[in-house]
């Protein structure tokens, strides 16, 4: 063994014992203790890749990164996953990708529609203003919080050319009838699976329906990387062009540090430019640097070996609160899985019926007053908030179920790291309230 490898053992050694002092599991103490909506589920194999990525000081995309792009692609056998800096990245890069003239009569222009749903993440939505586009919104249905299906039908115009629907806190949507609608208009489908990895309809894992398909890697999400996100896609061109709008818009598909592979680097023509131009600063797409650094991916690989037992934990956790939250079906809309799915469940989501003696605020303030964590749908109805007042729209209905979430729903956690006497202290929570607290 050389000096190097010695020194680096003798470092991951004292990372470990690090790990074993700085991390060790608190006790939860009911009432006290914070009962989180989300977080890092980790140990010390993720420090100890992140260390020794550390180490190479290669300090943007390198081995760890090529390494999670295969195993990921791997996964959902596809065959290309993309990394980016965030979920939100790989939205709108994503959609960007569109847009390419390389696309030919099948590109995204400016004023073409692209429909998604009023109650989703504003990143879903943004690209398509960013890109020019026109969203078309649409309500959902309760209980599954997915898009209305006979809505979508009903959305489908002469300029409409892509949809941009996420699987709901990891409930899958009905990919039956979304699938049969993109092949008789002959429509591009992304999917935003940044909340579902690991749902699966039909026995398909989710992600691998659409033409391209999104994932983060947020902290609060099924795997992390701090930040971090992902494009995969089973198309070579779709591929090429996701990483030209990620990689500034060059023309060029070299990685970082790597020149002239493709063999004629100094022998082509585009553009205006002349002939021979260096490849490597060859344009051509208005595009970003949206990269992640090797460091953060050497997390997401470590992640990777844990991902079956945080999705099998999320759908443990999801059904006992399902099983214990019943019983107040009565003032509250359940959440229930969309029909041939298997959803890996992203939380666990709430909506008080209007006609309740108690609102939602009542019943999420008297949680957080617990040390209950609570989240909202996202953004309600994204066209009451102000970022988006004034964008050209076209919108399906009256929104009428967006606006209800906006007014009456929440989630509570499922992630990997609650205890079984957390859960059950949520569920004592929820019972206290019922009995005294409304």
């Amino acid at each position: 063994m050389n000096r190097e490898s010695q020194l680096r053992e003798e470092i991951q050694q004292r990372v470990k014992e690090l790990y074993e002092i700085k991390f060790q599991e608190e006790e939860f103490i009911p009432g006290e203790s914070y009962v989180r909506y989300a977080g890092r589920v980790f140990d010390e194999d993720e420090m100890q890749h992140l260390v020794d990525a550390s180490l190479d000081f290669w300090l943007t995309t390198g081995r760890f990164a090529a390494e999670f792009e295969q195993k990921f692609a791997q996964i959902h056998n596809v065959k290309h996953a993309s990394l980016v800096n965030s979920g939100s990245s790989a939205n709108l890069v994503a959609l960007s990708a569109l847009t390419s003239y390389k696309l030919g009569d099948k590109r995204l222009v400016p004023g073409d529609e692209v429909i998604t749903v009023a109650s989703g993440f504003p990143t879903t939505l943004n690209p398509i203003i960013q890109n020019q586009l026109v969203p078309v919104l649409v309500d959902v249905d309760f209980e599954t919080y997915n898009i209305n299906i006979d809505q979508l039908r009903e959305a489908i115009g002469p300029r409409t050319k892509a949809l941009f629907l996420a699987h709901t806190l990891g409930n899958p949507y009905n990919l039956d009838a979304v699938m049969e609608l993109v092949k008789k208009h002959d429509l591009w489908l992304i999917e935003d699976n940044c909340d579902a990895l690991g749902s699966r309809y039909n026995g398909q894992l989710t992600g691998t329906f659409g033409h391209l398909s999104t994932y983060s890697f947020y902290p609060a999400h099924h795997i992390t990387m701090g930040e971090g996100g992902c494009i995969i896609t089973d198309s070579t061109p779709l591929k090429k062009i996701v990483e030209s709008f990620r990689d500034w818009g060059r023309d060029c598909w070299c990685p970082p540090g790597k020149d002239d592979t493709c063999s004629k680097r100094f022998d082509w023509q585009m553009g205006e430019l002349p002939k021979g131009y260096d490849h490597k600063y060859i344009y051509s797409h208005v595009g970003y640097n949206l990269k992640l650094t090797d460091m953060q991916a050497a997390v997401g690989v470590a992640q990777l070996k844990k991902v079956h037992g945080f999705i099998q934990k999320r759908k443990t956790n999801w059904q006992f609160l399902r099983d214990t939250l019943d019983k107040y079906s009565d003032e509250l809309i359940l959440p229930r899985a969309t029909e041939n799915s298997d959803p890996s469940w992203f939380g666990f989501i709430i909506t008080v019926k209007p006609n309740a003696n108690f609102t939602r605020n009542d019943l999420t303030t008297y949680l957080e007053s617990k040390k209950v964590a609570t989240r909202l749908l996202f953004g309600g109805n994204l066209l009451r908030q102000p970022a988006y007042k004034d964008i050209k729209h076209r919108k399906v209905g009256n929104l009428e179920n967006a606006d209800i979430i906006m007014n009456n729903t929440f989630w509570v956690g499922v992630y990997p790291g609650l205890s079984p006497e957390q859960l059950n202290y949520i569920a004592a929570c929820f019972a206290s309230f019922f009995a005294d607290g409304k």
